[in-house]
């Protein structure tokens, strides 16, 4: 290739190359001015983001958004360290509270490419919407929308910058809890704000042993009347709760309200809890006519806590003088402001991390045939999960405190204002936070504390109630509509002084368990209507447990009669105090035992006589064993030896030995010997004593562990606990277990006993025994009272009444009504053998084996000592010429040795004792003038021998 050819290839190179450089920025700029093929795309930092709104324009709530979300878009404009001069573009829309026109207006502003939705307002709106939100990934940021329903699975897009419903249903909760009140009326709207919200309250209440007693649903719209709210009110006045939460929209709050005050439903003992559609009312539009505030004195109402700070004070002034004063700031006001920095601050970031706002046509939108509806104008914004990723990791201080969202996109830190309304106004009683309940603290103080929702911590300002009154309200009554409390009564044929229908009467009982029932009611401060209804066929006693049951399906409101308090029951009813004290026992047949000519022996069993014999006799070896090489005594022939010790040895059962002890071991073990003796003789004769003075009876049964061991037949009450304990706990046969139906079947049975027919015991509880005693005197409590357990009224589970009659029963006892009532129907005079008792058990071995073990240790220890010290002089004193011979032999020379050892005699002791006799004889002629140079001998004579 020739060198001209060269460089006029260069040439054209170079100018290739300068005219691509020019080429792709204009390509670039006309694919920016120009759609190609289907996306449309924006510069990295556009001159304006689109934003939307969608809430009711004319409402409470929308009044004050409109310009918490106008005046929010200034500041973010006005603000150069936001956006970095990227301006927000606001469009608003009128969702009118309805659904369809919500669904309209939201795919209106998805037409002008929108990234992100303020709103909506509503939670029938926002449920609609989302779908569209979800769709085309465009954020939906609800300040107003509380339904607890709108969760991030099924509408990943929706965002709720607000507190859930959840939490505020847990605040009145709280307060009904906190207050004692059981059950609750629930008046609200019926659409997925009002339905979805009293749902979590149920939960919420079922979780501290409460419960909606009665649901009134409200037709949504302006289109309820009057007197549809006056005929659901005049059902809620015949209901037993008084306690009434109010979950509506604020044009049927205060027709509701209105209603009540004209059926006297705004007096004392109601109470009225309603939810934050009313504070947002008081805050925005006070002071409200005075006619409407006077129809809703004493209501309880919550507000959405937001903490105080110099930001919202600032908003606060700059807010009143926007409105001249004739629109309060609502916290929903604050929550919308907020949610408008929230999304200025994601996009911000969005843009930080090289987001690019674009958006694609959405092939299912364009597939389908639109006609006029222009759905192919709907493009789904590329950007919208980052954008929504930016809202939920957003970490900033707004007019509403902290907004950051938790693992469930939930605002951190819940709180509600619990406020009082009174008078021309209202006051605030206190607050209460999901981090530690009920307080009169604000929450944002409590956060520096460890968290504490004990009972004792929760605490609320004195309210002033409904019917101008501080006294705290029972919070429910009897139904006004006519209706008695069916109480089943049991209608028994035995122990009739307890229960029983009187003689040609239906309806009318009478006994202990009847009068200690009337008198509770009587001490009720309100009239408990009633009447008593026969439980059993009147042939046998019924079943107390199918009584019970009989609660919980209805067909009784409560149960009177002598109902025993045991686990089984308390599992399905509540039971009131207890007003007899009982418990199972066991009554068996005795005989009179006369003390014989044996009856010395009866205070000791036989294995207790055995080893205190052996006891005896072991101490005698063991003692002479100690003394026998040094002691006069206790040496001799074998038989005078024997003797000695035989006669030591039980000697020492009056402490009349006369054997001296010389060696100290000896006195050692006769020391510890002595001491249990003298233990053993105290208790022989305290319990000889009570059976020669005292009238013994004997049963073979001793109780119930003894009447488990047997095979023999038991007897019970009809209709009694005793048999499901007896079988169930006790895991008797039932083949043993017989039924008795009455105290004249007790005797008979008993005194058949098992060979004829009968039984060996019977078990019931003490108060029929007791009955049943005091004219049956062949027969005698036996053992200990095994279950502890009493009489109760039965009613359904968490009924008020439970404990009102048991504060009466209370005062029954503490008055001594009750001991009258008892006194009256239970008062016998008993059988004339109070100074007998059933045979007292043998002293046995278990309650001495201590003492005998320590004397046992003491004698084998004295032995240990004295062989130790008879083994060191045998080899000390082994002679020398033993070692040449034989092991045998060496072996046998040793045990002759070793038994010389042990009966050689002791010299030097005895001489010692010998001296000291003498010396003891020589004190007693001193004592009448003796020589005191024979003292002075005498004892030289024992320094030398020492």
């Amino acid at each position: 290739m020739d060198l001209c050819h060269i460089v006029s290839e260069r040439k054209f190179c170079c100018q290739l190359k300068m005219r691509l450089i020019w080429f792709f920025p204009l390509l670039f700029i006309c694919l920016g001015d120009f759609p190609f093929g289907h996306g449309k795309n924006v510069s990295t930092r556009p001159a304006v983001v689109n934003i939307g709104a969608i809430f009711t324009f004319d409402s409470t709530i929308g009044r004050v958004a409109k310009i918490a979300i106008e005046e929010a878009v200034k500041d973010v404009n006005s603000n150069s360290s936001i956006l970095q001069g990227t301006k927000l573009l606001v469009t608003m829309q009128n969702s009118n509270c309805s659904g369809f026109l919500g669904m309209v207006e939201a795919l209106k502003l998805m037409e002008k490419d929108i990234v992100a939705i303020i709103g909506p307002q509503s939670s029938v709106v926002a449920h609609i919407v989302s779908h569209v939100a979800k769709e085309l990934q465009v954020p939906l940021l609800s300040f107003a929308a509380t339904d607890p329903t709108l969760t991030s699975l099924q509408f990943p897009f929706f965002v709720r910058t607000i507190q859930s419903d959840l939490y505020q249903m847990t605040a009145v909760a709280e307060v009904v809890d906190y207050y004692g009140w059981k059950e609750v009326i629930t008046i609200f709207i019926d659409d997925d704000y009002g339905r979805n919200g009293i749902s979590a309250l149920g939960d919420q209440l079922a979780q501290r042993r409460c419960k909606i007693s009665y649901k009134v649903p409200i037709p949504p719209g302006s289109e309820v009347s009057r007197s549809e709210i006056l005929d659901r009110l005049v059902n809620v006045a015949l209901m037993e709760s008084r306690v009434i939460v109010l979950h509506v929209n604020p044009d049927s709050g205060f027709m509701v309200f209105r209603v009540a005050q004209y059926l006297k439903m705004m007096g004392n003992g109601f109470v009225w809890i309603a939810t934050d559609w009313l504070s947002s009312v008081l805050d925005s539009s006070f002071p409200l006519p005075s006619d409407i505030m006077q129809s809703m004195q004493g209501v309880l109402v919550l507000r959405h806590h937001t903490p105080e700070s110099d930001r919202k004070r600032a908003f606060a002034s700059r807010w009143a003088k926007l409105t001249g004063g004739s629109l309060g700031l609502s916290s929903y006001g604050l929550y919308a402001y907020d949610s408008v920095w929230l999304v200025a601050h994601a996009i911000d970031a969005f843009f930080n991390q090289g987001g690019v706002i674009s958006f694609s046509n959405d092939s299912k939108i364009k597939n389908l045939e639109g006609g006029e509806l222009r759905l192919d104008a709907l493009s789904i914004f590329d950007g919208g999960n980052l954008l929504l990723n930016n809202i939920l990791h957003s970490n900033l201080i707004g007019l509403t405190g902290p907004i950051r969202f938790d693992s469930d996109r939930s605002l951190v830190l819940p709180a509600f204002d619990v406020i009082n309304v009174i008078g021309t106004g209202f006051r605030r009683i206190g607050y209460w936070s999901n981090y530690s309940g009920l307080s009169i603290i604000p929450p944002e103080t409590l956060y520096d504390r460890p968290p504490n929702r004990s009972m004792a911590n929760q605490k609320l300002y004195t309210v002033i109630w409904p019917g101008e009154t501080t006294v705290k309200p029972r919070g429910w009554v009897f139904p006004n509509n006519g209706k008695q409390l069916r109480i089943g009564v049991p209608n028994r044929v035995s122990f009739k002084e307890f229960v029983s229908k009187v003689h040609g009467t239906e309806n009318l009982f009478k006994g202990f368990c009847i009068d200690v029932f009337v008198a509770a009611v009587g001490l009720l401060p309100y009239a408990v209507p009633y009447r008593f209804i026969p439980f059993g066929d009147g042939h046998e006693n019924p079943s107390y447990t199918e009584l019970v049951t009989k609660i919980t399906t209805g067909f009784f409101d409560a149960a009177v009669g002598d109902i025993a308090i045991v686990t089984n029951r308390t599992r399905i009813v509540d039971f009131s105090q207890p007003y007899v004290a009982s418990g199972l026992v066991v009554v068996a047949p005795f005989k009179k035992l006369n003390t014989g000519a044996w009856a010395f022996l009866r205070p000791f069993n036989g294995l207790m006589w055995a080893v205190t014999a052996t006891f005896f006799i072991v101490v005698g070896i063991v003692v002479w064993i100690l003394e026998h090489r040094t002691n006069d005594e206790f040496r001799g022939p074998p038989k005078r030896q024997l003797i000695t010790i035989l006669w030591f040895s039980l000697s020492t059962m009056f402490f009349a030995h006369r054997e001296n002890t010389v060696s100290t071991l000896g006195r050692f073990v006769l020391i510890i010997w002595l001491f249990v003796v003298l233990i053993i003789n105290s208790s022989y004769t305290a319990s000889l004593t009570s059976i020669l003075t005292v009238q013994q009876l004997f049963s073979p049964i001793k109780g119930i562990e003894s009447l488990k061991s047997t095979d023999e037949p038991i007897g019970y009450q009809v209709g009694s606990f005793a048999e499901h304990y007896l079988s169930e706990e006790l895991n008797i046969p039932k083949s043993r277990l017989v039924p008795l139906g009455s105290p004249e079947a007790y005797a008979k049975a008993l005194q058949d006993g098992p060979k004829n027919g009968g039984v060996a015991a019977v078990v019931d509880e003490r108060a029929y025994i007791e009955l049943f005693l005091s004219t049956q005197c062949k027969f005698r409590v036996v053992g200990q009272e095994f279950t502890k357990s009493g009489w109760g009224f039965a009613f359904p589970r968490d009924s008020p009444l439970a404990i009102d009659m048991s504060t009466a029963i209370l005062q029954l006892s503490e008055n001594g009504d009750l001991q009258r009532i008892h006194d009256k129907w239970l008062m016998r005079s008993a059988c004339q053998m109070e100074s007998a008792e059933l045979e007292s058990d043998q002293l046995h071995l278990k309650s001495f084996w201590g003492l005998f073990l320590i004397c046992g240790v003491a004698c084998f220890l004295a032995l240990l000592i004295y062989f130790f010290q008879i083994m060191n002089k045998l080899w000390r004193g082994s002679p020398p010429d033993s070692v040449a011979g034989g092991s045998s032999d060496m072996k046998s020379g040793r045990l002759r040795r070793f038994i010389s050892l042990i009966d050689e005699k002791s010299e030097n002791s005895n001489k010692r004792r010998k001296v000291e006799r003498s010396l003891s004889e020589n004190d007693k002629r001193r004592q009448w003038g003796g020589d005191p140079q024979t003292e002075i001998a005498n004892r030289n004579s024992i320094h030398n021998i020492n």
